[in-house]
C-alpha cells in the first residue's frame, strides 16, 4: 500500500482520572525514528507506549508529545516528629518551672517549629502501568495513531496517482526502446549482410568465421532479457501498491534494479532513437525515486 509518511494528529481526553493531551508528528525518514517527550513519571509505560507506536508505523521520523494533568488530588501525609516534640516538652517544662512560661504549648506554637511537623503529599501505591492514568494515555494515543494514518492514507492516494501514471509513461518508454533497439539492430544486421557479401569477392575471407562474429555482435546487442525483467518489475510494483502492507523501501528497491536494466538496455541497444528515449527514461526513474522517498 502507498501511505505518506507525513501526518500530523492532536487531542485531548479528559475523565475523572486526569486531562491527557497526546500530539504525534510524523515526516520522511529512511527508517522509523521514534522520539518521546512525555513526563517522567511516565517512564515506567515507556516500552509500552514505542511498541504501540512501532506496531502502528514502520517508517518515518516521529515526534510523540505527551502532557498529563491528573484530576484526582493527591493525599497529605503529617508525621511528628516525636523525638523533637519530647526534647521540646522536656525544654518547655524545665522554662515553666523557672517562671519563664506560662499556659499550655497549643497547635499553633507547634506550627512554628519546622521540626514538629512533616507534611508531605501521599504517595500513590498503584503501579503507574495499572493506574487509570495509563489506560486513559493509551486509548488516547490509539486514537491519535488513528487520525495520523488516516492522514497518511489520504495523502498517500495523491502519491499513488502520481506514481501510477509514470509507472505506465516508464513502461511505454522502455517499449519504445524495446521497438526502436530491434528496429537497430535489423539494420546493424541488414549492413553487416552487406558486408560479407563484398567480402565474397575476397578469396581469403572465412565466412563463416564472418558470419559467426556477426552472431555473436547481433546476441550482444539483443535486450529480450532486460525488457523481459523490466516488464516484471512493473508488474511486481502494481502488485506492492495493491498490498495493504507498507511499501516504500521495497519499491525504492525496485527503482534501483528498474536504473540497472535501463544502463545495461542503454549500452546494449542499436539505433540512432535509444540514447534519447534512455535519457527521458532516466529522468522519469529519478523523478519517481524522490516521490517514493515520502512512502512509508
Amino acid at each position: 500500500m502507498i501511505k505518506s509518511m507525513t501526518g500530523f494528529a492532536s487531542l485531548t481526553r479528559d475523565d475523572e482520572a486526569a486531562s491527557i493531551a497526546v500530539t504525534v508528528k510524523s515526516v520522511n525518514h529512511r527508517f522509523l525514528d521514534l522520539q518521546l517527550r512525555m513526563p517522567a513519571s511516565l517512564a515506567p509505560i515507556e516500552a509500552r507506549i514505542r511498541s504501540i507506536v512501532q506496531g502502528r508505523i514502520s517508517r518515518g521520523r516521529v515526534e510523540v508529545s505527551i502532557a498529563v494533568q491528573p484530576r484526582r488530588e493527591s493525599g497529605v501525609e503529617v508525621e511528628l516528629n516525636e523525638t523533637f516534640l519530647l526534647a521540646l516538652k522536656s525544654a518547655v517544662d524545665r522554662a515553666r518551672e523557672l517562671g519563664f512560661v506560662e499556659g499550655q504549648v497549643t497547635a499553633g506554637d507547634l506550627l512554628r517549629f519546622p521540626q514538629a511537623l512533616a507534611i508531605r503529599e501521599k504517595a500513590d501505591e498503584t503501579p503507574v502501568a495499572d493506574s487509570p492514568v495509563a489506560q486513559v494515555l493509551e486509548g488516547a494515543l490509539a486514537e491519535a495513531l488513528d487520525e495520523l494514518d488516516a492522514m497518511r492514507v489520504r495523502e498517500g492516494t495523491y502519491l499513488r496517482a502520481d506514481l501510477d501514471g509514470r509507472r505506465v509513461r516508464i513502461g511505454d518508454l522502455f517499449s519504445r526502446v524495446a521497438a526502436a533497439a530491434e528496429q537497430g539492430l535489423a539494420g546493424m544486421q541488414a549492413r553487416l549482410a552487406e558486408r560479407v557479401r563484398e567480402l565474397r569477392a575476397d578469396a581469403l575471407a572465412d565466412e563463416a568465421a564472418v558470419a559467426q562474429e556477426i552472431a555473436k555482435f547481433a546476441g550482444r546487442s539483443d535486450i529480450t532479457e532486460e525488457v523481459v525483467r523490466f516488464r516484471g518489475h512493473l508488474d511486481h510494483w502494481h502488485a506492492l501498491s495493491e498490498s495493504p502492507e507498507p511499501c516504500g523501501r521495497k519499491l525504492d528497491f525496485l527503482l534501483q534494479e528498474m536504473n540497472r536494466e535501463v544502463n545495461t538496455a542503454g549500452s546494449k541497444a542499436e539505433g540512432p532513437a535509444v540514447s534519447e528515449l534512455i535519457v527521458e527514461l532516466k529522468a522519469e526513474l529519478e523523478k519517481m525515486r524522490e516521490q517514493v522517498q515520502n512512502v512509508e
